[in-house]
């Protein structure tokens, strides 16, 4: 059982049983390859099935010594470790060699986002009188009413949009499918671009059918589009922030923790595998916190005062 045959299974699995993107694929072998090159340059000689923890161990404190940032060696065990997975899944060994390993101790990024009255000036900064006007606003609306990432935004499909139920089914990362509210703004501006301004079916690019946005040659838009969208509206509105779709998605999940939504409900809705990803809107705002616990904690509240 040879590295370059046990890899080529592992590129299958992904592929045919996880059903993952070609760059997500792309990136797990390259990980796994990493491990075989040490296997060859520390004359390890033992094939995959063969390693034990010690030598997976002393393969991280090598990736390290390679100066290699943090979060590369993060992800480069992560691989490692959905590598050893696969080949448990598959009995090709008994027992996971990569359970105890450890990677290296990461600071949580916290997202930019925007305050309500940011997201406010941004959208009433679109001009509705340009041609594509209220298409933008439709596209914002719905990247802050619903959180999605620009690939869902720009994949929506008119045949998934439910305006009586007043929700979209979205198809998200690895094809997977949820189903999300939308707002009655939000739904209020998909109307009347698809009432008055969407193509006529007519001359719509074949594809592009069913694609709610369509770009002015009738045909779906790019990430890159939906960026220099923002960017545009960000700069009309006087914001002085990088602002990209993503950071409506999270001021959408910032605003709803705020607000005392449910954690769980919020991690279905941004389409997050775990809670812990969603875990991050609570550590966001500061300001936010602070003044709850100076307005609401017991030890802050001002003492009545009493005359005797």
């Amino acid at each position: 059982m040879d590295w370059k045959t046990t890899i080529k299974g592992f590129k299958a699995y992904l592929m045919l049983e996880r059903s993952l993107s070609q760059n997500t694929i792309m990136a797990y072998e390259k990980d796994v390859s990493k491990l075989a090159d040490y296997a060859v340059t520390e004359e390890v000689d033992k094939n995959p099935v063969e390693m034990r923890f010690e030598e997976i161990e002393q393969f991280v404190h090598w990736i390290n010594k390679l100066g290699l940032g943090a979060r590369t060696q993060a992800r480069i065990i992560s691989g490692i470790k959905a590598f050893y997975k696969y080949l448990l899944l598959e009995d090709l060994i008994d027992d996971d060699p990569t359970e105890l390993l450890e990677g290296p101790r990461l600071e949580r990024k916290i997202p930019d986002t925007l305050s309500v009255e940011e997201v406010s000036s941004i959208l009433a900064a679109i001009d509705l009188t340009h041609i594509n006007g209220q298409r933008n606003r439709a596209m914002l609306e719905t990247l802050y009413a619903s959180g999605l990432r620009v690939s869902e935004l720009i994949g929506l499909k008119i045949s998934n949009y439910y305006r009586e139920e007043a929700y979209l089914k979205v198809i998200g990362k690895n094809n997977k499918e949820r189903i999300v509210p939308v707002g009655e703004e939000a739904m209020k501006h998909i109307d009347l671009y698809l009432d008055y301004y969407r193509p006529h079916a007519s001359e719509v690019k074949p594809g592009s059918e069913d694609i709610l946005f369509l770009n002015r040659r009738a045909h779906q838009l790019t990430r890159v589009m939906v960026f220099n969208i923002v960017k545009q509206a960000t700069q009309a509105a006087g914001i002085d922030k990088t602002v990209s779709p993503h950071t409506f998605r999270h001021s959408f999940a910032t605003h709803l923790v705020e607000g005392g939504a449910d954690l769980r409900a919020v991690q279905d809705m941004l389409g997050h595998e775990s809670i812990t990803t969603t875990e991050i809107y609570t550590h966001l705002n500061t300001d936010y916190l602070r003044e709850t616990i100076l307005s609401f904690h017991p030890r802050n509240k001002k003492q009545e005062s009493f005359v005797y």
